[in-house]
């Protein structure tokens, strides 16, 4: 089964600073029918304007996953953890018990357009961690690579849940084939780009949710940037 989800369809936020688009219910947007998708419960697309951002709050108990698109994003927390991100990278942080932390755009100029994701983790009150690196431009052009998982899969960025993140940067006309456990579920999120999966043409924003699948095969009309979730 496989569930188009429009980028259009997505809650949306307008403030003086900020411009965010919300796959699931977040702040003031409530659907009860979009509260995540297994234990991926955020993805929220903000454009931040130049020297504006979130100033210092607080999370619990959930694994923060940022990347970036344009710009630069400056990140500080309390474990110690700063440093601007910038596309081609990746961050993750574990809130754990608690942890505050402040997002900014890095320019004066410039807006920063990047994604949030929040994945809910299974164990409670672990303590919190942040991990920032570069993605490996050539793996994730040249096929599905997994950056986040389990500790014990050795993925670049560890994630306290039985959930993984598969990247992929497919360029114009390649078409990829992706094996997938039938009894797993799926979350396909277009970051960037146009691609086919079967019917469904999708573009920037736009999702697909895949449950008893086999297979996924996409084809990229543009280059593209794809974020995959392998939900139990």
């Amino acid at each position: 089964m496989m569930q188009f989800r429009p980028a259009a369809s997505r809650g949306h936020a307008q403030l003086d600073w900020l411009d965010s688009w919300h796959s699931f219910s977040f702040g003031q947007y409530y659907n009860p029918d979009e509260m995540g998708f297994g234990a991926l419960r955020v993805i929220n697309e903000d454009r931040v304007d130049p020297a504006a951002g979130f100033p210092p709050h607080s999370h619990q108990d959930m694994e923060i996953l940022t990347y970036v698109l344009e710009g630069g994003l400056r990140h500080r927390d309390s474990t110690g953890g700063t440093g601007v991100l910038r596309p081609g990278e990746m961050q993750v942080m574990s809130a754990g018990r608690g942890i505050t932390h402040s997002e900014m755009n890095d320019s004066r100029v410039d807006p920063v357009h990047f994604l949030q994701i929040w994945v809910v983790p299974g164990p409670r009150g672990l303590t919190p961690g942040y991990r920032q690196q570069p993605l490996d431009a050539s793996a994730v052009r040249a096929g599905w690579q997994k950056v986040a998982a389990p500790a014990d899969e050795n993925a670049q960025f560890v994630l306290h849940q039985d959930a993984r993140l598969w990247i992929g940067w497919p360029a114009a006309g390649s078409a990829w084939r992706q094996p997938l456990a039938p009894e797993r579920a799926y979350y396909l999120h277009v970051a960037r780009g146009r691609v086919q999966v079967g019917t469904h043409t999708l573009q920037s924003g736009d999702a697909l949710g895949l449950k008893g699948e086999a297979l996924l095969e996409t084809v990229a009309g543009t280059d593209s940037e794809l974020l995959l979730f392998d939900l139990a």
